[in-house]
């Protein structure tokens, strides 16, 4: 862990200052490397399955389940996209992390107001380059009993006004290297799984429910064999 704290802090603050001389996406080289650092630390072995699903140079909603903070660096280190991230309006708060992942490009909202946030990732997004793509774990948070809990419409909405398509991907085993609420690193494996992208078509709000629910049990299923 403290190595995890040194890392942030220095990794961070390199970021700020690249953020504010170049665009966002020369930043998340440096995502890159401060994810890979972290996963070698502990260690996390990172397999990817599914990796032919998804282009290195397209834009995606990148839509996954969320178990344990370790899903962070894994996705961001491994996949191989300029992922933005989703985050709570509190965490930019945090000295330095709070900085560096608004030169990041991450999008901060209000969870507690639908409109505002909805409104926060529509200005975000015209300030993205066309590869950049956004992540929203879609259970609004951690799992704490390891099932998919229900999925939010946010992701969605945002995919059906843009016209990126939703790129489902499974999270499996990063709960046993970090439980939620717990600072107790285990070494271990996690994969991650990449399913064929979905487009959100435009339609009324049942055709909307069902292509959340589609999605919701394909990242569901690998986690119930």
């Amino acid at each position: 862990m403290p190595f995890m704290v040194i890392n942030t802090l220095v990794a961070g603050m390199i970021c700020i200052v690249v953020g504010a001389f170049f665009s966002r996406d020369a930043t998340n080289a440096l995502a890159v490397i401060w994810s890979r650092l972290a996963c070698g630390i502990v260690p996390v072995k990172v397999k990817l399955t599914g990796k032919k699903n998804c282009q290195q140079r397209h834009a995606y909603v990148v839509v996954a389940n969320h178990q344990s903070m370790v899903d962070i660096p894994v996705i961001h280190g491994f996949m191989g996209l300029h992922i933005k991230w989703v985050m709570k309006q509190e965490l930019r708060k945090i000295p330095v992390f709070g900085t560096a992942c608004h030169y990041l490009g991450c999008i901060f909202i209000d969870r507690s107001r639908h409109d505002a946030a909805i409104q926060s990732i529509r200005q975000a997004k015209k300030r993205m380059s066309a590869k950049a793509s956004v992540l929203f774990f879609a259970e609004g948070t951690r799992s704490r009993d390891g099932q998919v809990q229900p999925f939010k419409k946010g992701a969605f909405v945002f995919a059906r006004e843009t016209g990126l398509p939703v790129l489902p991907v499974t999270i499996k085993h990063s709960r046993e290297v970090l439980p939620p609420d717990s600072l107790n690193l285990i070494p271990g494996p996690v994969e991650i799984i990449v399913h064929r992208p979905v487009y959100v078509l435009p339609g009324d709000a049942g055709r909307l429910e069902d292509t959340i629910e589609a999605v919701r049990t394909t990242i569901a299923g690998p986690l119930n064999g």
